[in-house]
């Protein structure tokens, strides 16, 4: 049975941590090239067994935006080795001083980054991801344990495999990640509150729901990706169209596409017509309110549903709307807090919008899908936050991290700042150093 091993593996895992976090970035940055290499030279086993995965995967009927994720050949396996090596190039997150300060003479407080210790990521239907958490993990110095969806068990094997024997090869310590396969590890994962420091879940609202119900283990993750934009009434029209059809298509099955479109009852006459003829040329089916089917008398009706709902298809539901105001409420009423922009010339509005948006990123003149770890230049994700905590957005190497407070004495007593005649404090900032202290 797995669970034992499960178990084991994650008690074994939190002795690691003291390695983990004191490993010398030299051997990090190593381990991760030597990652990168290992999907390269494996390329070929690595297609031959998601194509298997995909075959079992079509037999079932696994729905079409989890097929398009499960897919890992060609140029995914390079983008995957490409976003390792990319970071070998980013600074190392531990060990960074975030503030210094002289609390007396001789006394000094540093807050410094240091690992989590072991993360556990639950995911569905994307090798990639495995991949992404593994590098992720490895340069903040976390062990990870990493439970894939069944529909992609023998890429998932293959990669963990190939992931822990180039790391221990270049000397990370044997035991520092872990693949979980089988349902029964989801719940012994969710119990092992003394050995695992965050979950991450990647998957539908209703499963992410379910982790966060079901475990006193801090919950990193997003349930939603229902992002929004709204065309202003001072937007620049032949600039809208390519950045609303570049939102919803150029990778439809993301938690980034963009699925309610909002605009300004002054543009719409002058957006609507040609934005229709550019979405029906990628077989985007449209769906409006009454207003917009005024000009578009042809397309679907939008009913109340449509604004709450994640298509992760080529559908687009569209209303007009009287003012910036109404845009935000609509927003923040039906939003998921994920991923939310505005097409304007003005800027006092566009800032407005981003101001009053809640959401984890909110964009001007700008499509949905730069909502990216990659883009952002984070290396990678773990996935995108919509919680108000530590991390928020798309979640790098900085989420992988916190933060402890070292502070450096030279027999300083508590007794000395009370009483009858008390020394103050300085509470001086001193210069951050950015090292070790």
């Amino acid at each position: 049975m797995s669970t034992p091993s499960l178990r084991v593996a994650a008690r074994s895992m939190k002795a690691l941590t003291p390695t983990l976090a004191s490993l010398k970035t030299s051997v990090k940055d190593g381990a991760l090239a030597a990652m990168a290499q290992a999907l390269r030279q494996n390329a070929q086993s690595i297609a031959e067994a998601n194509q298997k995965d995909l075959e079992e995967a079509e037999v079932v009927g696994l729905e079409k935006p989890l097929m398009i994720r499960l897919k890992f050949q060609g140029e995914k396996i390079e983008g995957a080795a490409q976003g390792l090596e990319a970071l070998v190039r980013l600074p190392d997150p531990v060990g960074r001083t975030l503030s210094a300060r002289e609390l007396d003479q001789g006394l000094e407080l540093y807050q410094v980054t240091c690992p989590l210790g072991v993360v556990a990521m639950i995911f569905e239907s994307r090798p990639d991801a495995l991949v992404q958490m593994a590098g992720l993990a490895l340069k903040s110095g976390n062990a990870v344990i990493l439970k894939g969806g069944s529909e992609a068990k023998h890429s998932n094997r293959l990669l963990a495999d190939l992931m822990l024997a180039a790391g221990v090869k270049a000397g990370l310590p044997k035991g520092w990640l872990h693949l979980a396969e089988t349902r029964e590890d989801v719940k012994t994962l969710l119990e092992l509150t003394d050995s695992v420091d965050l979950i991450i879940p990647r998957g539908s609202n209703e499963f992410v729901q379910y982790i966060m119900k079901n475990t006193t283990i801090p919950v990193l993750g997003h349930a939603d990706g229902l992002c929004h934009i709204y065309v202003d009434g001072n937007a620049d029209v032949d600039k809208a169209i390519p950045i609303i059809v570049d939102s919803k298509t150029q990778y439809v099955a993301v938690c980034n596409a963009v699925e309610t479109l909002l605009i300004h009852r002054d543009i719409a006459p002058f957006l609507l017509p040609p934005l229709r003829m550019a979405m029906e040329a990628r077989a985007v089916v449209l769906r409006g309110d009454a207003e917009t089917r005024k000009y578009l008398p042809t397309i679907e009706e939008a009913v109340e549903e449509d604004w709450e709902t994640e298509y992760l298809d080529l559908i687009l539901s569209i209303k007009v709307v009287g003012n910036l105001d109404e845009a935000i409420g609509h927003i923040n009423t039906y939003g998921s807090k994920h991923t939310d922009a505005i097409v304007t010339e003005n800027r006092s509005t566009a800032e407005r919008f981003m101001s009053e948006v809640d959401s984890a990123n909110v964009f001007w003149n700008a499509s949905t899908r730069f909502a990216d770890g990659f883009r952002y230049g984070l290396g990678a994700e773990v996935g995108v936050s919509t919680a108000k905590i530590h991390a928020r957005g798309p979640v790098g190497l900085e989420g992988l991290v916190i933060y402890k407070y070292k502070l450096y004495g030279k027999g300083h007593l508590v007794a000395h700042y009370s009483g009858s005649d008390p020394k103050s404090f300085t509470h001086r900032e001193l210069p951050l150093t950015g090292g070790h202290h």
